[in-house]
């Protein structure tokens, strides 16, 4: 397994909403990628959502805000569309209304760019639902919840990374390790399953194949 001498790296972090073209990417070019080869990163990544370049210290602060951030999301709207049907929604329909309401709310941020905080305040009337709704949010710590998945994603990144450079092979042992795995020499199709990032993926054998 041969190496060019001085690679050009550009390390990526994306997330899900990719495959509706309404994805986050953030990069950071390596030592030898040149302004042209970032350039280029971000006109591709562009075309299915936003994409900027940060410094590379902040990737993995990213990967625990929008890298994992999609699953956030899809834990909320499940919760609430379940507080829906206890009030009574038929579950499609809970689950229509909640996604909207994520999507309409983040579209008035991102075309406002006002503060979320004010945006929050502008739907809470003096003694309403919504205003009591909150209150009972906070009281369940709702805030400091997600700042600590944040923090908890960001900190598993890491760890991953950590173990992942202490397990550094030669690249002749990784060619050997990587031929093993798929076993050339057998009639059985392997095929990589999907996972969320930070995951390893595994190998499920193809239909009709028999284990070993």
């Amino acid at each position: 397994m041969a190496f060019q001498p001085a690679p050009k790296v550009i390390r990526c972090m994306t997330n899900t909403p990719v495959v509706v073209r309404e994805g986050a990417t953030v990069y950071a070019t390596g030592t030898h990628a040149l302004v042209e080869d970032g350039q280029l990163l971000e006109q591709l990544m562009s075309s299915v959502g936003f994409c900027t370049e940060v410094e590379e210290d902040l990737i993995d602060a990213v990967t625990g805000l929008s890298g994992s951030g999609p699953a956030y999301a899809f834990m909320a709207l499940d919760a609430l569309a379940d507080g829906g049907v206890k009030m009574g929604l038929p579950r499609r329909l809970a689950v229509r209304l909640g996604a909207q309401a994520l999507l309409g709310a983040a579209k008035m941020l991102l075309d406002s760019e006002q503060h979320p905080g004010q945006l929050k305040d502008n739907v809470c009337s003096p003694g309403g639902a919504t205003i009591h709704a909150l209150h009972f949010l906070e009281s369940g710590g709702f805030r400091s919840l997600l700042i600590n998945a944040v923090e908890a994603s960001c900190i598993r990144t890491r760890e991953l990374q950590l173990m992942a450079d202490q397990e550094k092979i030669s690249p002749a042992a990784l060619k050997k390790t990587l031929l093993d795995r798929v076993k050339l020499e057998s009639p059985t199709v392997s095929t990589l399953t999907p996972c969320s990032p930070g995951k390893v993926l595994t190998r499920r054998p193809a239909p009709g194949s028999k284990k070993d």
